[in-house]
């Protein structure tokens, strides 16, 4: 039998939180990845994996409970 994979309240947050502020998102970090936790940006750059792991040590998380997304230029979105 598969187990089910949980997603913690909190991320599941940030991810909500991203959502709604992908105006301010797209203004400050266009281009880049950015990690969420409790609703504030904690890490931003154009690396994936240095962005977890700045990410991970300010917060004390492991890098797979931070909500981490890219924010894509509008121009990549609407051509």
């Amino acid at each position: 039998m598969a187990t089910k994979a949980m997603i913690p309240p909190s991320y599941r947050a940030d991810m909500r939180w991203a959502r709604e502020h992908s105006a301010e998102l797209h203004g400050q970090y266009e281009d880049l990845w950015v990690a969420i936790v409790d609703q504030t940006v904690v890490a931003a750059g154009l690396h994936l994996g240095r962005v977890e792991q700045r990410a991970a040590r300010k917060t004390g998380r492991k890098p797979e409970e931070i909500y981490v997304e890219f924010v894509e230029s509008a121009s990549a979105i609407y051509g």
